[in-house]
Formats: C-alpha cells, structure tokens, sequence
C-alpha cells in the first residue's frame, strides 16, 4: 500500500545497511506476500482448487447397467495358467479410476461412509506402515461401497515441514548452495519446484496397494483451501484467547534452528559416561562439597542450584547454604531440598539445570530458580559459558572436564548407557532449552474431547488405548504451535514498530523482528488496516518468521478436507462428520487427539465416531524393522515377487486391532499361492460350461441366483449344494459381523476358510461326480450353484484381494460392469442346519477312509470298497443320495460301495477281514481288507518294517537297561529315551498284528 510503503521511507536507506536482505525483504515487500497468509508463490497458487475441481469430472457409474449390464465372460482357455499379477494390477486400477468407481455413489441408498486418510508426508516412500494404513482403510472402504454406503475415502498429502525443509536443503547443498544464501521466497519457490518433481511419488505408490480412494479430491496441507482453513482455526483460536506467545522449555534441533514436536524426537540408548565432580560448599575448605555426578558436564555453567532430599541425613544440614558453580567465577547457587530428589540413586544430590533438563524445568518454576540458557540456537555455547563462548557443546564437554581435573574437582568417571534425544528427521542430538515460542492452551478443547469417550459417542479400538487417551488429555499442557522453519504455513501474525530503526534494533543478533505489539490478520491489507486503527498511521510491520507446527494443519483435515470454513460447502454437509478414523497407534495424542480437539474447537462437533488403531509391522523375529538391522522389507519389492494382494491379505489377517503384526515372508509366499488357488477355482468352472454358449452362461447366472434365492428353493437342492449355499450364507453373516466390529483379521480368515476348505476342496472335488457324470439336469444345476457360490465368494473377498477377485469375476459370465461396483452378499440369508449336520457327516466318513487309506498305505488311484451304515433314517438317505459324492471325494469303487441301515453280511462272517471305522453312534463304516491290499505285497512290506523296528528296539533296550546309562545320565534324558521305547514297542505290535491279519487272507 501507497501509504505503508510512505509511512516507511524515513531512514529507509540507513535501515537497508544494517539489516540483512532476508529482513529488509519483509518489510519492503509486505504489499506483495502472499494472500491469505500462506507460503504459496502465485505461480503455486493458480488454483490447486480448481484443478481439483476440474479432475472431479467424473462421477460414480450411473445406470442399471452398472449392476445388470450382462457379460458372458470368458472362455477357459483364454485365461493363462496362473494369475499374472503384474500384467493386471495397474491396468485394472488406472481402469478402476477412469471408470469413476472411487467417487462416492451419490445415488446409493445408505448412509455414507467417509475415511480421511491420514497424510503421508510428501517427501515419503512407501514402507510397511503405510502398506497396512492403505490395506485396513481400503478394506473398510471397498467393503462399505459394496454394502450401498455413499462411500468417501479421502487422500492427500502433507507438507512435513521439517522433513522437507530438510530434503530440500541437503540438495541445495549437493549444489553448493545453503539455504541462508537465499531469500525466503527464493527458498520456498524451490521446495515447490522440488513438490512438483518428487511430490506425487508417494501418491503413485500407494496406487500400487489397490487404494480405491477419490483422487479427484486429494488434498494438500498447503494448497489453497487448506491454508485458508489454517488462516481460519489461527485467527478463531487467538481471538479466543487460546493462541498466546509465551517463554517454556521445547525440544530444540541445532542444525534445523526449530523446535520440534515430541514425536519428532526419538530415544536411542548410547554408550555414554558418567562423570562425578566435587560441588564445593561457599567458604568451606576443600573438603566440604556435595558429590555430584552428570552425563552433560558442559551444562554445569547452566546450573541455578543443587537439590538434596530434605530427609538425607547426609547433606539435609547444607540446606540453605550455597555451592560455588565449577569454572564459572565464583557464581554460587543454592542448596535446596527437594522430595523430588531420589536417595538412593546416584549421589544423593542432584544438579538443577532448569534451562536445559525438563525436570530441572519444572523445579526451577516450582521453587523460583534463574533460568540461564548456556546454548545459541546453532548448539554452541553463549557469552554465558565465559572462556568456552562459540564452542560447539560436545567440545566444551570435553574441554570442560579437563579443566576440572586441573581444578581437582573430578571425582570419578563410570561407563553408562544414555538415552539420547535425536531428531526424527535428521538424527541430530535434540537440545532442551528455554525458548520464546507461540503456544496454545487445548484444555477448554480437551473436556469435550473427553466426555466423546466417556459417553461413548466416541469409539476407541481397541478400548485399552482409552485409558492412554484420557491420561494425554487429562493433563494436557499447552501446545507449542510455532517452528522456525520457511516451509510451512507462516504464523498470521505482524509485529507493530513505530520506526524501521525499531525493526532494524529487533533484528539484531538472533533477533527476528518482534515486538509486543501485533496484529492477526489474513493478509498484508487486513493486517495494515488493523495496526493503522489500532497504532496509528506511521507504524512499520514485519510479519512473523515462524511457521506453524506441521501437526496444526493436519489437527484440521477432517474438514479443513470437505471445505471449512465454509460450513456450506457440498461436501462439509455430505460428508462431514466422517466415519472412522483408520491409523498407527503411535500417533494416537499427537495426530488423534488434536484432530478431535480442533474440530470440537472450530465445528464444535466429533470428527468421527470410530477411532481404529492398528500396530507396527515387524519382521519375522518381531524386532523394529530399520535400515541399521538390515531387516527393512520393501513393499514394492513383496508387490512384484509376491503380487499386491498376497501383501494385502497378510497384513490384514496377520493381526488384532492395536497388536503389532511379524511379517513372515513364508506366509506371503502362502497367501500368493492363496490368491491362485482363487484363479484355478474360476478356471475349474469356466472349464465346466466350457462347450456352453454365450446365451446359455447368461441363463446359467440367473438360474444360480434362482435356486439359491431362499429357503424352498434351497429346500430342492441336493445336500451337497444345500450345505455349500448354508455355509456360504452363514459366513456372508459371520464376515459382515466381524467387519462392523473392526475385526478385519477374522473377517479375512474366516472368508479364507469358507472358500479353501468349503468350497475348493470339498464342494467342487465333489461336484466333480455331478459336473461329469450322465445326468445333465444335475450337472446344469451343479454348474449353476457353483456359478453362484463363486460370484458370492468372490465379493466376500474382493475387500481383501481385489486384482485376483475383479479379474476372476470378470472372467465369469455375470451382469454388470464392475466386481468392484457389486452388492455385498445378502445378510441373514437361509441357513439349512440339518444340511449342515448332514454333511459334516459325510465329510467325517469321507476323512476316517482317506485316513485308513494312508494307514493301509493304499496306492492314491486305487479305487475301494467301502460299505456306510447308518441308522439314522433321514441321514441314511441323505448319504445313499450322495453316494456318488462320497465315492469320488473318497476315491471309491462306485460298484462296490453302499449306504445302508446294517453291516455287510460277510462282516458277520469274518470281521477280521474288514477294518471296521466308528464315526459316531449312528454312523460307521466297513472297508474290505482284501480292498485295501494286497495281501502278498502288504505281507513283504510290513515284514520289512517290522525287521527295521525290531533292531531300533533291541538297541534302545539296551541303553535303557544299561546301569551306566540310567546311573550317570539326566533323569529327564532316561525318561524320554523309556517313552521312545515304549512307543516303539506299540508300534512294533501293530505292524506284527497286521501281518498276521495279511497272512489270514493269503
């Protein structure tokens, strides 16, 4: 403005010679920054809301034809032998998404279901945790689109101040260039050159995951919408009092110069030492000192006092006197007691450092101790530290534990292993120290974020992280909310001086330009109106330097994301508040709590009514998985060997909600072979309607849902189709159930085992006998019922697996477009309990024959006699009615084979010729010996066995019976070697039993 730029003339040119180009920038350029606040350069800013807009072209897929649309599929023969994941994963997803099915389905009837995905930072790559977030999150949302929600899950990414800051200028360094060389808009313009190279990447990777979420409304932390909602939430919160500037202890990283978050901040035990020195007492002789010892002597010229607990005998007589600080000149501190101080550990007295230790911290503003900071912002000591002013700290600690010993102050020095704060980004020893930082007070944000719990409107899973979340927001400190970062959304805030000289004295030494007074504002104009009404005309602004913490904007995505502030956006009526909240349970206070605290603070209303907190995912041994342990397994690399969804289903059924999953690549590779056993199952009825015309397969869909439709008619079908439709409907209702209480794992495993157990190995083994036998009202009807079981089946695990589920489905003749557009299985469907028992009893003679079988060591091919009795009316005639089933699932001659009410008469005759097998009261069954083997042959092998038995027998006799065994070794090693006696023996009666039973038949 033409009289802001007045009003700043005077001494303009004075005030450009002594300040640095970075200030001066601020103060002649404020009519040009950005507007609403943000960092965004114009060139980034032409309108990220309008080319999301512009993408959003595209709706859910309209019409009946979406679901009734009729496909006659595929013919076997043009599906090649195994599921080639790589061929089909990407172009299935690009063809997914240009379709339109992750939009919401505005026209669906249910209510909707949205997941805001948490944002990954945009300088990431792809790793396990975001494998599993992707998994759990996709399931949840396929699942729900299927079972007719208007289903919303939205992506996007966040800007990570600190880590991108960080990647940015380690490049300009590989370029020779620092940051500091740079204005700030310089810098920033390259951080978006380097978002807009490198940005999407990790977009693309979670793409390659199946994730069915609404790219069309990806979000950025710092695109124009949500700076505008971060604009928002910082002059709302300030205006209520809640945003204040204020001097507390914060973690401190040197080398980025900001504070950072606790969660930025991790713990690693180091080799370290422990040094003991003499505290001297004032006006004491050399031997009147308190013992003190510390792992950082450099913070001694730090400390304000030394505490002592008021009950130690040892020292509760010093109390009130003083110690003379180590090499600081005579500067003394007081002696103090404190119930804080803990007896029994180490000396017994402790050094206060309330400017550099948190503990110290909180003593030093209990009982009114100096705060003294010893450190500059870049880790080096200040003009506070004397003769060790500009060194770097781990110099001085060093440096200054020599000049002790030449003092005669050291006592002793002890190996001891340190817990060292590092920064999360850039491994950098973490720094506590006192700083001037904008904060704000979250408690009046907290109760409601409380009562959410303890009512139950808010569902924490799984519940035991309740007792953590009231705890964090029980005791809820302020929140320091300011970095001093470029990147990021700049603090709205501008520093009211009467003079550029003013400025120009504000800036000196590490001094940033600020002042008492200031003003909120969106922009420059607002800010320059507020200051002229509120100061008067000729005032100088400088607009804060600090951003805002990362974890600000992201406490606002659930609706900063749908539209906010504008409460009358579309989507912030459709589709706020959101569903569930799906994440790691590390983040649970620093992400979590904050969201539900800022939404009841801006919207007052819960973001979400579900919070489902996964685990870490490990390795196979359960260690964290790192780079130093060389243990890090690449997702993209499982994607390629193994295919997305064996990844996928592993990590969903690997689990309980909130437990740590151990990644074992044996059960990738088992879960791939899982998803091929899918394919040959569509192959296998493909196969069966191979020679079927298309007309025909269309015929044979509807037929399938016809005569599975309800009770009278799955009252007509055999019991074979009778039990698979039951337990397929049983298990719609199992798997849906499992899924509405975040029990993904169970969901997973009980579809694995309907379809693997049920369905493959047991209903189309034995549909075999029907498929192929004479009678082709039966074999149409198997046809059809497999049809239908397989579509149903194939829903079920299309939340799990979707590449091998949609390609399948595709394969099969069905009506409409898309699997991934499909309903879910009918709920509560006929179950046919008797079917059921009936069944499951001829599974159990199907299994004690295949089990005689191996025990007679029947050559697989070899087809036997077998006679079933049952005396039970209804379920002999089940049975008789499926003898065929039986006779192939259990390799039967179907000649020599029978159900009926009583033994075979020769049984009576000569019992010893059959291996009679009791299944329950009502059920057995009868097998021929002369069926099962040849006498001669079985004779000559079991004659063999029984040599080999007798000569392990005769040696391990011998050791047990032997007194310099039994004497000298192990009780428990005798023990185990009389039991491997014991049991060889049994055997050896068996094998010689059975021989004789053989030579009666020869």
């Amino acid at each position: 403005s033409t009289g802001l730029v007045a009003a700043m003339s005077v001494g303009l040119r004075a005030f450009a010679m002594s300040v640095p180009l970075r200030h001066l920038r601020t103060v002649t350029t404020v009519a040009h920054s950005q507007t609403r606040g943000s960092n965004l350069p114009l060139r980034a800013t032409i309108s990220g809301e309008r080319r999301r807009r512009d993408a959003r072209v595209k709706a859910y897929p309209a019409g009946e034809g979406v679901k009734t649309h009729p496909s006659p599929g595929k013919r076997h023969g043009d599906l090649p032998k195994n599921f080639e994941h790589l061929a089909v994963e990407e172009p299935l997803y690009q063809w997914w998404e240009e379709q339109g099915y992750f939009h919401p389905n505005e026209a669906a009837p249910g209510a909707p279901f949205v997941i805001p995905m948490p944002p990954p930072n945009v300088t990431g790559a792809l790793h396990m945790g975001h494998a599993m977030f992707v998994t759990l999150q996709d399931v949840m949302t396929r699942s729900a689109r299927m079972r007719g929600r208007k289903t919303l899950w939205l992506p996007g990414t966040d800007h990570a101040g600190i880590a991108t800051q960080l990647v940015v200028e380690r490049k300009l360094e590989s370029e020779g260039v620092k940051r500091t060389d740079m204005t700030r808009e310089e810098f920033v313009d390259r951080v978006w050159e380097w978002k807009a190279e490198y940005g999407g990447r990790i977009q693309q990777q979670i793409k390659r995951l199946g994730a069915s979420c609404d790219w069309s409304r990806e979000r950025f932390t710092l695109d124009e919408g949500l700076s505008e909602s971060v604009l928002e939430a910082f002059i709302t919160l300030h205006d209520r009092g809640l945003i204040y500037k204020g001097t507390y202890m914060v973690n401190w990283a040197p080398k980025l110069q900001t504070a950072v978050s606790d969660l930025e901040v991790e713990y690693s035990e180091e080799p370290g030492t422990l040094f003991y020195f003499k505290y001297p007492v004032e006006g004491g002789s050399a031997d009147d000192y308190l013992p003190v010892a510390t792992t950082r002597p450099e913070t001694i010229l730090g400390d304000t006092a030394v505490a002592v607990h008021p009950d130690d005998a040892r020292y509760k007589h010093l109390i009130g006197k003083k110690c003379v600080v180590p090499l600081s000149g005579g500067r003394t501190v007081p002696i103090i007691g404190d119930t804080y101080v803990d007896m029994e550990f180490g000396t017994g007295a402790l050094k206060i450092t309330p400017g550099h230790d948190p503990n110290d911290y909180e003593i030093g503003k209990r009982v009114g101790l100096d705060m003294i900071n010893i450190l500059n912002k870049d880790g080096s000591m200040n003009a506070n530290c004397g003769k060790y002013n500009g060194l770097d700290r781990s110099v001085v600690r060093t440096q200054l534990w020599k000049d002790m010993g030449d003092e005669g102050l050291v006592l002793k020095e002890e190996p001891y292993t340190l817990r060292v704060p590092r920064s999360q980004r850039g491994g950098e020893v973490i720094e506590p120290i006192v700083s001037e930082q904008w904060f704000c007070k979250m408690d009046s944000m907290a109760e409601p974020s409380l009562k959410a719990v303890e009512t139950g409107e808010l569902t924490i899973v799984p519940q035991r992280f309740e007792k953590i979340y009231k705890s964090w927001l029980t005791d809820i400190r302020d929140w320091c909310i300011s970095r001093q970062l470029w990147w990021g959304h700049r603090i709205p805030v501008w520093y009211v001086h009467d003079s550029a000289e003013d400025l120009a004295r504000a800036c000196e030494g590490e001094g940033k330009g600020s002042n008492k007074r200031y003003v909120v504002a969106r922009n420059d104009a607002e800010a320059e109106q507020k200051a002229k009404a509120a100061y008067g005309d000729n005032i100088v602004l400088h607009r804060e330097e600090d951003v805002l913490d990362t974890w600000f904007s992201s406490g606002l995505w659930p609706f900063s994301t749908q539209g906010w502030p504008n409460e009358d956006a579309p989507d912030m009526k459709n589709y706020f508040p959101a569903s569930v909240l799906e994440t790691g349970h590390d983040i649970l206070f620093f992400w979590v709590a904050r969201m539900i605290m800022m939404s009841y603070g801006m919207t007052g209303k819960l973001p979400f009514h579900t919070v489902f907190l996964h685990g870490l995912v490990r390795d196979a041994q359960g260690r964290k998985m790192s780079k130093s342990l060389g243990n890090v397994v690449d997702p993209l690399g499982v994607i390629a060997e193994q295919g997305t969804d064996a990844l996928r289903f592993t990590l969903a059924t690997g689990t309980a909600a909130g437990q740590d999953l151990n990644l074992n690549l044996e059960r990738l590779a088992s879960n791939r072979n899982f998803t091929n056993k899918i394919w040959n199952a569509g192959k296998f009825v493909l196969y069966s309607m191979d020679e079927m015309s298309d007309e025909d397969r269309m015929a044979l869909v509807d037929e399938g849902r016809a005569l599975c439709a309800d009770a009278a008619a799955i009252a007509k079908l055999p019991l074979a189709e009778r039990w698979i439709v039951s337990k397929l409907n049983a298990t719609v209702d199992h798997v849906t159930t499992a899924q509405d209480k975040y029990d993904f794992g169970e969901a997973g495993r009980a579809t694995y085992t309907f379809f693997y157990d049920s369905f493959a190995d047991w209903y189309i083994e034995g549909a075999k006998s029907r498929l192929y036998g004479d009678d082709a009202a039966a074999s149409r009807m198997t046809k059809a019922v497999s049809l239908y079981v397989l579509d149903q089946t194939l829903r079920l695990l299309h939340p799990f697996v979707p590449y091998v589920t949609e390609e399948v489905w595709q394969a099969l003749p069905h009506r409409g477009e898309a699997l991934i557009g499909q309903d879910w299985p009918a709920l509560n469907a006929h179950v046919d309990t008797n079917a059921v028992n009936a069944f499951e009893n001829l599974q159990k003679v199907v299994t004690r024959i295949r089990n005689a079988r191996a025990e007679y060591s029947v050559e697989p091919a070899k087809r036997i006699p077998a006679y079933v009795v049952c005396a039970d009316a209804a379920l002999n005639a089940e049975l008789a009615a499926e003898i065929n089933v039986i006779a192939t699932l259990a390799r039967l001659n179907i000649d020599e084979c029978s159900v009926s009410t009583t033994p075979p008469a020769a049984f009576a005759d000569a019992p010893e010729n059959f291996v009679q097998i009791i299944i329950n009261e009502q059920l057995e069954a009868y097998l021929p010996l002369a069926g099962l083997a040849d006498p001669v042959k079985e004779i000559a092998r079991l004659t063999k066995q029984q040599t080999k038995m007798e000569k392990e027998i005769a040696g391990l006799a011998g050791r047990v019976n032997s007194p310099s065994f039994t004497d000298k070794a192990p009780p428990a090693v005798v023990d185990k070697a009389r039991k491997e006696l014991s049991d060889l023996e049994e055997q050896l009666a068996a094998v010689v039993a059975r021989v004789r039973q053989m030579e009666s038949l020869v």
